[in-house]
């Protein structure tokens, strides 16, 4: 089987056959696989902006273009872009459509990057994939980019807001979750925690779509309360249960403590002495207590 076959079976580009392949050695001996790329006959190039066809004007000089490896080899196109005449543009550049502007990666190769880069740190995937740091992140905000311009913001609602300490310090970020039965996903992040943070994603996520949510599951952060009792108006609002009983058993435990004090102080018998735990702990545990507080 040639090489040239199973790249049309895995990666076939509408308008493009491949010509030709072999090895190649490129700088500091490395043996790359290296692929020719043609226009398919009598197909027309096509305007790089409006992707209209138009009559062929030149060709520039041959570009490489970097795909996914294979058999531990890496695997480069080359081809030789045309420009053309376009009837709305004038002369452009062809749009290709496994690349976009000058990224030297092919679009499958960033899609399986940022894969990679779920289970992986940012340099080791470099390191594997023979690339740099930045095409890895390149290859990451092409995926996160076209992810946000075709997403569909509607019929969401309901959503969770929460945030988390991502740095030294007091550095958080904020993230907004939709938590529909039928759908499970991450819809912003924001830096920090303020009542600005949240303002933005509620900007972006429209007025109409506020009105619509039935439910928001978040904490007691007082900013996140203040935001929501503007823009979900028609929402339920759930607190963390977490957070609500973290509250609560810190209030008993002070309560405790001073009472634990006052009995002190009175003279009376230190009975609330080491009972921190009879009362904080949950009361399916209760048979693994040695003893009881009677009230």
């Amino acid at each position: 089987m040639h090489l040239e076959t199973i790249l049309n079976c895995c990666y076939k580009i509408k308008g493009f056959v491949y010509a030709k392949a072999c090895l190649k050695t490129i700088d500091h001996n490395k043996t790359v696989i290296a692929v020719q790329l043609r226009p398919r006959k009598n197909s027309k190039p096509r305007c790089v902006i409006c992707q209209k066809p138009g009559s062929r004007y030149d060709r520039l000089k041959p570009r490489k273009f970097w795909f996914i490896p294979l058999w531990g080899f890496r695997v480069m196109f080359i081809y030789a872009r045309r420009r053309l005449t376009c009837p709305v543009h004038g002369i452009q550049a062809e749009w290709l459509p496994w690349a976009e502007g000058k990224s030297p990666l092919v679009n499958a190769f960033k899609i399986y990057l940022a894969q990679w880069v779920k289970h992986i740190s940012v340099e080791t995937a470099a390191m594997l994939f023979h690339v740099s740091w930045k095409s890895v992140f390149a290859a990451v905000k092409y995926v996160v980019d076209y992810g946000l311009k075709h997403r569909c913001l509607d019929n969401i609602r309901s959503i969770g807001v929460d945030e988390i300490h991502y740095r030294a310090g007091y550095k958080f970020l904020t993230l907004v979750y939709q938590i529909d039965s039928d759908c499970r996903r991450l819809l912003y992040v924001g830096e920090d925690r303020k009542v600005k943070t949240l303002l933005r994603f509620f900007h972006r996520f429209g007025k109409e779509r506020s009105q619509w949510l039935k439910a928001v599951c978040c904490d007691m952060w007082k900013p996140y309360l203040k935001v929501l009792a503007k823009r979900a108006i028609n929402a339920v609002i759930i607190l963390d249960r977490f957070h609500i009983m973290k509250y609560f058993n810190e209030a008993i435990d002070t309560m405790r403590r001073q009472e634990a004090r006052q009995l002190a102080k009175d003279g009376h018998e230190e009975i609330l002495k080491h009972s921190r735990w009879c009362l904080l702990k949950n009361i399916k545990n209760k048979h693994n207590s040695c003893f009881y507080l009677q009230v």
